[in-house]
């Protein structure tokens, strides 16, 4: 029987996850279980940092970025006495099961408590979208549309005074937002550390947009190719003339989340509680085609999220 849940944020920030807390909250209450918020993620869980959340404590934040449990890193947890800690702590406050809502990382920590005896069930938000087994994860899309509204205004100056500006993306290792974004935004080049690329292809694409009258070049680069103050110095040399940069940073982290956001995040909030009813713990819960999928902790933490191959095809050609 489920009386007692824990939830808490863990990893990176992402727009929506106040969503996703508001909807695992209202559906547990709904089902008569109690919900303990632990504050910054497993740190909290070592701490013994919580209050039992109610329908007011989950009022008003939907449209709200980042997290009202807060977030954190913990090192401590990491290691086999913090889980165990971790572990005890959940045990001495006779909680039945654990909700984490983060990435790969916080799905790590939540396979080896799991290997403990808690019943852990995991939801995906994070603005990298780099989470095997599901096809959106919480916070990519308002991030996606983050850059291209910066990349809109961006055009504006690169035009008006015939530049070619280098904006680098967040993503870690993923060059998921670079792609999406940079498709959206009519980028004419982006770089992504899953595809190799070249300084003189990409110095090619931009001189043969000024050769057509194009009065810009936009090159949206992810952060995990290479650091934009490096890559522009380098693309200078042979490009023959000045190259701008600006890195977005954490703009793409904050702010009101996309109606797609808000909508997955509370699909998702109130699946986890009717699969922790179910007894299917030990689990992330995704979303491909639109519909609800259950993946092991085990192949979330094992392998890698692939890019979409025809995402790439295609910019390859419309960036021409």
């Amino acid at each position: 029987m489920i009386r007692k849940i824990a939830l808490l944020t863990s990893g990176g920030d992402a727009p929506g996850m106040n969503a996703a807390i508001r909807s695992v909250v209202r559906t547990a209450m709904y089902n008569n279980i109690k919900v303990l918020g632990f504050e910054r993620g497993y740190q909290g869980l070592i701490d013994n940092s919580f209050y039992e959340m109610n329908m007011t404590s989950v009022s008003d934040i939907i449209q709200r970025g980042g997290t009202i449990l807060k977030t954190a890193r913990c090192e401590s947890f990491k290691t086999k006495e913090g889980q165990k800690y971790a572990s005890f702590i959940l045990d001495k406050n006779e909680i039945d099961a654990l909700v984490v809502i983060g990435g790969d990382g916080s799905f790590r920590g939540a396979w080896e408590i799991q290997k403990l005896g808690v019943k852990v069930i995991g939801i995906p938000g994070t603005i990298d979208n780099d989470v095997y087994g599901t096809e959106y994860t919480i916070g990519f899309d308002t991030a996606v549309d983050t850059v291209v509204s910066a990349l809109n205004k961006i055009r504006d100056t690169a035009s008006s005074h015939e530049r070619t500006f280098v904006v680098e993306c967040m993503g870690r290792n993923s060059g998921w937002i670079a792609l999406t974004a940079g498709i959206a935004g009519g980028a004419e080049d982006i770089l992504i550390p899953e595809r190799d690329f070249s300084y003189q292809e990409t110095a090619k694409k931009i001189k043969n947009g000024f050769n057509r009258g194009k009065a810009h070049g936009i090159i949206v680069l992810s952060e995990g190719v290479e650091k934009s103050d490096v890559f522009s110095e380098k693309l200078e040399q042979h490009l023959g003339m000045d190259v701008n940069r600006i890195v977005l940073g954490h703009i793409q982290r904050g702010g009101n989340p996309s109606s797609f956001d808000k909508i997955l995040a509370s699909k998702l909030g109130y699946w986890a509680v009717e699969e922790l009813l179910k007894s299917n713990h030990g689990n992330m819960i995704g979303v491909q085609g639109n519909q609800k999928v259950l993946v092991p902790f085990k192949e979330t933490s094992e392998n890698k999220k692939m890019l979409d191959d025809l995402l790439y095809e295609m910019a390859e050609v419309l960036n021409l």
